[in-house]
This record gives C-alpha cells, sequence and structure tokens, in this order.
C-alpha cells in the first residue's frame, strides 16, 4: 500500500508541471488525497472489513469530490488531476501509470438486474499508461482500454480499443457574433481530425 503511494506521489510530481515539490503534493493535491484515501479503503476491503471501507471511501468522496469504490482495483503511480467529479465503478480495473482528469466516469452500463449482478464484472478495464481526459464516460464490463492509449474529453466509450488508440469526439462547430447589429459567424470547426473518432 505504502509503495503504491509513494509510486502515486512521484506520478503527480512528474507528470503535473505545476508541483513545485513533493511536500506540495503531499499536502495540497486533493488528487492524491483521493488515492491514498481509496488505497487504505481497499486495504480494509480485501481483509473484509467493508462497512470500514465504504466509510473511508465516503469520507474520501466528501473532502474531495473524487468517488472511487474501494473495491476498485488500482496499480501503482496512479494520477489524479483536477479530480472533481470522477467516479469509478466498483468491478474496475486500472492500469499502472494511468492519469484521469475532473469528470471521468468509469461505470456500468445497465443495473436493471440489480443484485442479480452481484461478482459480475460491471465495469471497464484501464490498461497501464492510459490517459483519460475531461468528462469522458467509460461504461461496462466488457470495455477494456487498450495500454498507451489516450481517450479525449467528453468521449463516451462502451466498446474496448486497441492498445495504442488516440479516441476523441469529434469538434462541435462553434460559432461566434463579433457584432450584436450585424450577426458574423466565424467558423471554427476542427478539421485536422486524423486518428480514430467515435
Amino acid at each position: 500500500m505504502f509503495k503504491n503511494m509513494k509510486a502515486d506521489l512521484r506520478a503527480a510530481r512528474e507528470r503535473d508541471p505545476a508541483a513545485r515539490s513533493n511536500l506540495e503534493v503531499f499536502l495540497l493535491y486533493s488528487g492524491f488525497h483521493a488515492i491514498c484515501r481509496h488505497r487504505v479503503a481497499h486495504f480494509y476491503y480485501r481483509h473484509k472489513l467493508f462497512f470500514l471501507a465504504r466509510l473511508v471511501s465516503q469520507f474520501n468522496k466528501f473532502l474531495t469530490g473524487v468517488e472511487i469504490h474501494p473495491a476498485a482495483k488500482i496499480g501503482p503511480g496512479f494520477f489524479i488531476d483536477h479530480g472533481t467529479g470522477i467516479v469509478v465503478g466498483e468491478t474496475t480495473i486500472i492500469g499502472d501509470h494511468v492519469k484521469l482528469y475532473q469528470g471521468v466516469t468509469l461505470g456500468a452500463l445497465s443495473l436493471k438486474e440489480g443484485r442479480g449482478l452481484l461478482n459480475v464484472r460491471r465495469h471497464p478495464t484501464i490498461e497501464d499508461n492510459v490517459t483519460i481526459y475531461s468528462n469522458a464516460s467509460i461504461l461496462g464490463g466488457e470495455t477494456v482500454i487498450g495500454h498507451d492509449s489516450i481517450v479525449g474529453g467528453n468521449v463516451f466509450l462502451t466498446r474496448s480499443i486497441p492498445a495504442g488508440t488516440k479516441v476523441y469526439a469529434k469538434a462541435q462547430e462553434l460559432h461566434f457574433d463579433t457584432d450584436v447589429d450585424t450577426p458574423q459567424v466565424q467558423d471554427v470547426t476542427q478539421t485536422d481530425n486524423t486518428d480514430y473518432v467515435i
């Protein structure tokens, strides 16, 4: 547990250019606090102290705005940048050196079966060295994000992607009114999309 926390601290320090020192990350980074508390909750969960694990998890959510189920398995070097609104479900598996931005959901597709889904994989697997940007939703127990992939902001994924894939939502068309009296529209649509688009 402590070895993983040390790797998490190092990941924050190395991956965030705004981080000036290990002490700053240790004392002031809510994403680092969230993963440390998760590692404590996960320790309790593995030792069948389920209520205590959930208590730590909910306390973590209250303090950081990051909700990680205590059963979720997370590898070392995990970095949460601007973590508010992150949700990581119970059966999620996250590999080593993964980076998440605010608002990411790693969730289940549907819970119509309720308790019938107990002990069933409902949440995605994120392999090593993956970056997932703001407000992406990755859902489903059969969904695997291959290692060294990048998932862009606002992407909604319910299927697997191979290793080394970049996935992003095609940019929406933006319009700017430059003068209220004479409306003019400036097209700033992104047109250089050359990677895998869903």
